[in-house]
């Protein structure tokens, strides 16, 4: 894709920089996201680029993913016989065999029973501590996933591993979120772009976050920088649409919803996007020209009018 096109995304999906102070238009329902559903962690694969991976986990892991049950009973046979830090992997193939039926309960005791294994390997710690934290965001352990990721973010701290701290303190957020403890959750993301500049997801739920909390200039700021890093993701585009109608640029928010239905249409995001442009209406008609003939009286003289949105309670 040529540098123009990116650029030109780049312009449909952010719209206009927001000025401090603005809120939401008057008139206007207020309209939102639904909560942020927990993602999978990056970490919930076992595979990293560029690493050899155990032969035997590769192949457990493999199964799993064809056929959850039989990832169980294969992974169950491992541990049966393994010994010393092959059954951290063993317990992490066990859990991952869960997460595939969305088994989130027994993925995450899965998960902590392999970290607890893994006593001489810090990174391993922190990636089992951090999927067992996902699975108990998935399924809406929110304390819970609060201590294994503190426990995690320990041990990926101890590892030097920043891009894993950044992701860990992004699920720090959610949790904390959910628990309406949305200072602490902004502290967390704070944290996460620093530790992970790139990281497009920390960015978006910045923004959204900041959005929630009122403060719209930061909204602009933060979902500016998730677009740089992935121009085309419709959820960032959905988002930058909700901040621009919340600080009262309809148009540009109605341009990125557009940009959103048009470029993935049948996405979570391309019908959000789509009920937004339902709810908001279509762009208002352009003024007639000055030297325009009267239409005073004539017949359907008033088609084009549009009855102004109710204010929201």
């Amino acid at each position: 894709m040529s540098l123009a096109l990116i650029a030109a995304f780049m312009l449909l999906q952010t719209g206009p920089v927001v000025p401090d102070g603005a809120g939401p238009s008057l008139g206007l329902p207020m309209i939102d996201r639904p909560p942020p559903r927990p993602r999978r962690n990056s970490y919930l694969l076992p595979s990293e680029r560029g690493a050899v991976e155990n032969n035997k986990l590769a192949q457990c892991r493999d199964t799993a993913a064809a056929n959850a049950d039989q990832g169980v009973s294969t992974a169950t046979d491992w541990l049966s016989g393994a010994k010393g830090p092959e059954r951290a992997e063993a317990h992490l193939c066990l859990g991952y065999a869960y997460s595939q039926s969305q088994a989130w309960e027994m993925a995450q005791q899965a998960f902590l029973a392999g970290r607890d294994e893994a006593t001489d390997n810090v990174l391993t710690r922190a990636r089992l501590g951090a999927m067992a934290g996902n699975a108990a965001l998935a399924s809406g352990h929110m304390v819970q996933a609060i201590t294994a990721l503190e426990r995690a973010k320990a041990d990926a701290k101890a590892a030097g591993n920043l891009s894993m701290l950044g992701a860990i303190d992004s699920d720090r957020a959610r949790a904390l979120v959910a628990l309406k403890r949305n200072d602490e959750a902004a502290a967390a993301l704070a944290e996460a772009r620093r530790d992970a500049p790139g990281d497009e997801a920390v960015w978006l739920l910045s923004a959204t976050l900041s959005r929630r909390m009122g403060k719209l200039t930061d909204a602009q700021s933060q979902i500016e920088t998730a677009v740089k890093i992935s121009p085309l993701d419709p959820e960032v585009g959905l988002e930058a649409g909700v901040i621009a109608e919340l600080s009262g640029h309809e148009d540009a928010a109605r341009r990125s919803w557009q940009s959103v239905v048009a470029a993935s249409p049948q996405s979570d995001a391309g019908h959000q996007a789509a009920a937004y442009l339902a709810q908001i209406g279509p762009a208002p008609a352009a003024p007639a020209p000055a030297n325009a003939p009267s239409t005073t009286g004539a017949p359907g003289a008033n088609a084009t009018s549009t009855k102004p949105l109710a204010k929201s309670g």
